[in-house]
């Protein structure tokens, strides 16, 4: 494990962090969380309870995952985003047990985004800057910067503001736009 600056890195004597995984400084790596090798994870950061981050995953500074949540390589999560409960990523739009011609399908979250728990993201997708989506929903397409999505499939609902209010209902129209 690599740290990047001065401040401790905080691992729980039961979580299990690779040679090789990255952790940034003031990072807290909770009960039975798993970092896997080539994992990146940014400085002041809250990997909850049974968290699994894959080689290869990335997630940003001041990101806080919440327990049961795995990131599986090809997700990358940036600055300041919040993963609820037992979210779910995944990487691979046609799931085999056997398949020799398996590729990643990654997915992005953008800066400042939240993922409500046991939200669904179908990898493939990208979950605009401050956008919300709403817990239980199935993600399966873009998400808008600052746009609410909620429901299976995911729709839009309205508009949230950087903080996470709701600042319009009006679901095909940005405020001011």
């Amino acid at each position: 494990m690599n740290s990047d600056a001065t401040s401790e890195v905080f691992v729980h004597p039961s979580a299990e962090v690779d040679e090789g995984a990255r952790i940034g400084a003031g990072t807290k790596v909770w009960h039975l969380a798993h970092i896997r090798s080539s994992a990146t994870i940014g400085a002041n950061c809250v990997i909850g309870r049974n968290v699994y981050v894959d080689a290869g995953a990335v997630v940003g500074d001041l990101v806080k995952i919440q327990n049961n949540v795995s990131v599986y390589q090809g997700v990358t999560i940036e600055d300041e985003v919040f993963v609820g409960p037992c979210a779910v990523f995944t990487n691979d739009l046609r799931p085999r047990a056997q398949n020799p011609d398996w590729q990643i399908t990654p997915t992005l979250v953008r800066r400042g985004a939240s993922i409500g728990a046991n939200a669904t993201l179908v990898c493939g997708v990208e979950i605009g800057e401050y956008a919300m989506v709403a817990a239980g929903s199935v993600v399966t397409k873009n998400v808008a910067p600052y746009q609410l999505v909620a429901g299976n499939p995911a729709r839009p609902l309205g508009w949230v503001d950087a903080k996470g209010q709701v600042v319009s209902r009006d679901p095909q129209r940005p405020p001011n736009a």
